[in-house]
């Protein structure tokens, strides 16, 4: 295989090593919480903010960007401080948007927050470079493994799916565990949840605060793949894209959360790139957000389950005892 095919193939594993992760981030806050989060990206950007500024080191006056604090953390604090600025970010937004509001008005602050960070960030651009964004990121481990470009960009590879196994033993032990079945209850009946003892706000917020930490580190290992960050990278579609993954793949399941990762951010949009231009600039662009949309559509009416549905939990009829079945002795 040529370095040209090697290269591209390993870029697309990246790439959907980080769409995995995002996914089950939102798989965890829509699929099994109920969660319509539609500010998730600017949890994911959150991540990758820090984790450029924690690399790129303190701006100096010459520098051509500048942005609040830096500094020069080694692998993996960058990584894992990108996790916790997600989380402290969901935290702070679910304790203002999450608590006593139905799913719809949830779903409009959502998304007047992802509106009202994307202005604050373009226009202040003494906090992180404003629209120009940052440049420069460093790779993480790069002057400690000393690679080529190529195998460094296999080595990269390898990290994004040693961090995907990590995420998802982290979300299959909270939907495997008492927690996941509170979760998928709260979804399911919110009044009958907490009628049986279930702290749903609590239940809410952890669950959105685990969706933010692991849309954080996705963030991190995306932009330090990138080694650039800007707020056009981070709009309000991007999260609809991941919408549209967890729906098609199957919400409130890990594997269909990852499948959909696969053939929507991933195959779907990497199609676009093979077709012949035709028509004005900008109209395939246009043309594919539409197909976007539609998909969502089209699953959410004739196959709302997904590709790979929620799987069935049936559990085991008791069977009363001998003793129990024949009542009190004589």
């Amino acid at each position: 295989m040529s370095g040209a095919w090697q290269f591209y193939i390993s870029t697309l594993l990246i790439y959907l090593g980080v769409d995995v992760m995002a996914c089950w981030g939102l798989n965890l806050q829509f699929g099994y919480a109920g969660l319509v989060n539609f500010s998730f990206i600017i949890f994911q950007a959150a991540g990758a903010y820090t984790a450029a500024v924690l690399t790129l080191g303190r701006p100096t006056p010459a520098d051509f960007q500048t942005y609040v604090g830096g500094a020069h953390w080694p692998f993996p604090l960058p990584f894992l401080a990108a996790a916790v600025a997600g989380a402290l970010l969901a935290a702070g937004v679910g304790a203002i948007g999450l608590r006593r509001l139905r799913a719809d008005y949830e779903a409009m602050v959502m998304l007047v927050v992802s509106l009202i960070a994307t202005s604050v960030v373009t226009n202040a651009t003494g906090l992180v470079n404003g629209a120009n964004g940052l440049d420069l990121v460093p790779p993480p481990l790069l002057g400690v493994v000393h690679l080529g470009p190529l195998a460094y960009q296999w080595f990269y590879v390898g990290l994004t799916a040693a961090l995907c196994l990590l995420v998802y033993l982290v979300v299959h032990r909270i939907t495997g565990s008492p927690l996941g079945r509170s979760l998928r209850a709260m979804r399911e009946n919110e009044p009958a949840a907490a009628a049986l003892g279930r702290n749903v706000t609590q239940l809410r917020l952890a669950a959105f605060v685990v969706g933010g930490a692991i849309a954080g580190l996705s963030g991190a290992v995306l932009v330090q793949f990138l080694s650039a960050w800007s707020p056009g990278a981070w709009l309000y579609p991007e999260t609809f894209v991941y919408f549209t993954a967890v729906i098609v793949g199957g919400s409130g399941n890990n594997l269909g959360a990852a499948v959909g990762a696969l053939l929507v951010p991933v195959a779907f949009l990497e199609a676009v790139r093979f077709l012949p231009p035709f028509g004005p600039p900008g109209l395939i662009d246009a043309i594919q957000w539409i197909v976007i949309g539609l998909l969502a559509m089209v699953f959410l009416w004739f196959w709302p389950r997904g590709i790979v549905p929620e799987r069935r939990r049936r559990f085991p009829r008791r069977i009363p005892s001998r003793s129990a079945a024949d009542g009190p002795a004589r």
